[in-house]
């Protein structure tokens, strides 16, 4: 078994190199200690295993996350690095190179994105980068697979024979290599620790890397160790970068060939002149949103959901009564399939093609390039809170699923700006919301569906902003992370890609419709068809009726007035998905139309309204209370996201819906 190890910056394509390479993947878990997943794949028809690396800019790193690459290279010795890099970023990608190439591992570097260099008018002559660097160097473009077949054929070769010349040597100053020398010469004879890896060693500690630097304590490497105040004193770590920076513009000077230029790169240009403008940036980035709402639930994702609801509540509905009939299935049992699992779980399942038109419009953004530049407009906004546009990468995951948002939190290096991305990260609305969204704008908003529904998302957006600069103001933040964003090439998306990414992002749903959604159905069929006295024929007297009935007191100032919303609210805890199928079972609605009528009935404008400013406040799902948990270390910081969103929640419905009645 031969394994490769896949090693790049962030941005370079890896993602989709690895999926090609190795046809399909499989999740394995997380890596020890965070929270980053660990992709492991094998190459088709071959005993050759890839392990697909968290992207990082260097081995020395800044989050814990990172530190995964950095650990590995420490512990695991893969038979072969796949160094993947952004061909027109090549300067900056080869920094990382160069530290991997020092541990002599056998290394092939691949020049990714290659069309995007052709674009620019430039080249590298390929076989002066592969003798400049002492390794093979390749070209690809993994979006339309050029190069693969070849790489393919590389990584399944005997990969001993990849790096005859050993480990890169580059000229640092005379006491740098003097340093090394030295250090690499007594761990050898100390410690009997392999050439190459104590030369490695030695590099990686003198230039200040922390992983390095607790590895050799933890083995009590002290020729390393009794010289540390010497190599910092000294700034040896900045002799060692400005030597590596020269030797990457020096090598990439030799090997630079001009092309014919291309009008791709200015056309890039001038877009981006547009969409990054200090003054229309903004608004373009709240039009690209109002355009994905149009698609979802006015042009695309309605319609077909109808499609859908009369697909459920009529044929399968009917089909379903008359087949339990015929079994002589008991009257309760035929109430809870056809009312409670057909009406619930279905009632649910019929917005699969607004989530996944959703999920495919940011699939589209993430693939042409444009959600880098979202990133880069919200930074002057993120800024203004004492954050940067690296906290917005979260944020805009959390639209799909506050969890993975959440973890996504782990890419912040400061602690406290990640502690407080981590607390706002619940106000995003993620996409369990959106059912109970699309039964009230259909109920109450039926010719501004997307205008409320967007409304609704920089909502949220705004009180997590607004929350972000009390907490700034509140822990007293002063050190502030980098933002570093590479701005990629427009490309025209790709529909497998585009497939693979609304999937991977909607398949959750769809999972939690079998198990969160299904028994958040029986749950609350029980307690509307369950009373103090047993079984009940009418729904006013069960467990659900006088739950809601003493809560509604405390709802009537955000203009509730009947008690099912109330109990369809407390489900909403287990998932946000489950309180749409809760109120279908609570209304004794069997179908998605006949519920938005029950709907427009209760509610006016006003009170919906604030209604779906609650909903998408007050208290996150178990799985994003237990991930805060988990993220935070402190079980005080998920109890507090608890009653801050009941706080912030019930604080603004009330106000929207009392001055809203004032003024009405």
């Amino acid at each position: 078994m031969t394994t490769v190890a896949l090693l790049g910056n962030p941005n370079t394509g890896k993602t989709t190199l690895f999926n090609e390479l190795t046809d399909k993947y499989e999740y394995v878990g997380n890596w020890t200690g965070v929270t980053v997943e660990k992709k492991v794949g094998q190459i088709r028809h071959s005993d050759t295993v890839v392990v697909d690396l968290p992207g990082i800019y260097s081995l020395n790193p800044i989050t814990k996350d990172e530190s995964v690459v950095t650990n590995y290279l420490l512990k695991d010795k893969p038979d072969l690095i796949l160094n993947v890099t952004n061909a027109s970023q090549l300067k900056r990608n080869l920094l990382l190179s160069i530290e991997v190439l020092e541990l002599g591992l056998p290394v092939i570097i691949t020049l990714n994105m290659i069309d995007d260099l052709k674009r620019s008018g430039h080249y590298y002559n390929l076989e002066t980068l592969s003798k400049s660097l002492g390794c093979p160097v390749k070209t690809t473009n993994a979006r339309s697979k050029e190069g693969l077949e070849q790489l393919k054929t590389e990584l399944i070769q005997d990969n001993v024979q990849v790096n005859a010349n050993g480990p890169l040597k580059l000229n640092y100053p005379l006491m740098v290599s003097q340093a090394i020398r030295q250090a690499d010469q007594a761990l050898v004879k100390d410690y009997n620790i392999e050439p190459h890896f104590a030369h490695w060693l030695a590099i990686q500690f003198i230039n200040q890397n922390k992983v390095v630097r607790k590895y050799a304590k933890t083995h009590q490497l002290k020729p390393l160790l009794s010289q540390q105040a010497y190599y910092d004193a000294q700034k040896f770590a900045d002799q060692i970068f400005e030597t590596r920076l020269s030797f990457i513009e020096t090598t990439l000077a030799a090997a630079t060939e001009q092309l014919q230029s291309t009008q791709h790169v200015e056309l890039t240009s001038k877009i981006d002149k547009i969409v990054t403008h200090p003054v229309f940036g903004l608004p373009i980035f709240v039009g690209v949103f109002y355009l994905m709402f149009k698609l979802s639930f006015d042009w695309v994702g309605t319609p077909i959901s109808t499609e859908l609801d009369k697909l459920l509540s009529g044929p399968i509905s009917t089909w379903a009564t008359q087949f339990l009939t015929q079994v002589g299935a008991l009257p309760m049992l035929r109430s809870l399939i056809v009312n409670g699992l057909i009406a619930g779980v279905g009632g649910v399942l019929v917005f699969i093609p607004q989530i996944f038109v959703l999920f495919a419009c940011i699939s589209i953004l993430e693939d042409s390039g444009y959600m880098a530049r979202a990133a880069l407009v919200t930074d002057r906004i993120m800024e203004m809170i004492g954050l940067n546009g690296k906290a917005f990468i979260p944020l805009i995951i959390g639209f799909g699923c506050n969890v993975t948002g959440i973890m996504a939190a782990r890419t912040i290096e400061q602690p406290k700006e990640r502690l407080i991305t981590t607390l706002i990260s619940p106000f995003m609305s993620c996409s369990a919301r959106l059912p109970i969204y699309s039964l009230f704008v259909a109920a109450l908003f039926p010719r501004n569906q997307a205008v409320i529904v967007l409304s609704i998302y920089f909502l949220g957006i705004a009180v997590a902003l607004l929350m972000a600069k009390f907490y700034h103001v509140l822990f007293k933040v002063k050190e502030h992370s980098v933002f570093i964003v590479e701005l990629p090439e427009y490309h025209i998306p790709r529909l497998d890609i585009i497939w693979h990414g609304t999937w991977d992002k909607g398949k959750g749903f769809i999972k939690k419709a079998g198990t969160i959604i299904f028994a958040g159905t029986v749950l609350i069929w029980l307690l509307s068809n369950f009373g103090v006295h047993g079984y009940v024929t009418g729904i006013n007297q069960s467990f659900a009726a006088n739950l809601g009935k003493i809560l509604l007191p405390i709802f009537r100032p955000m203009g509730v007035t009947t008690w099912q919303p109330i109990s369809a609210l407390l489900t909403g805890v287990l998932a946000k998905e489950v309180i749409s199928s809760s109120m279908m079972v609570l209304f004794h609605t069997s179908n998605q139309a006949a519920l938005i009528g029950v709907l427009s009935g209760s509610f006016t404008t006003l009170s919906a309204y604030a209604l779906l400013v609650f909903i998408l406040l007050y208290i996150p799902c178990f799985a994003t209370i237990g991930t805060i948990k988990s993220e935070t270390g402190s079980a005080k910081w998920a109890a507090y996201s608890v009653v801050s969103g009941l706080v912030i929640s019930y604080g603004l419905a009330f106000l929207i819906f009392q001055i809203g009645s004032l003024l009405a």
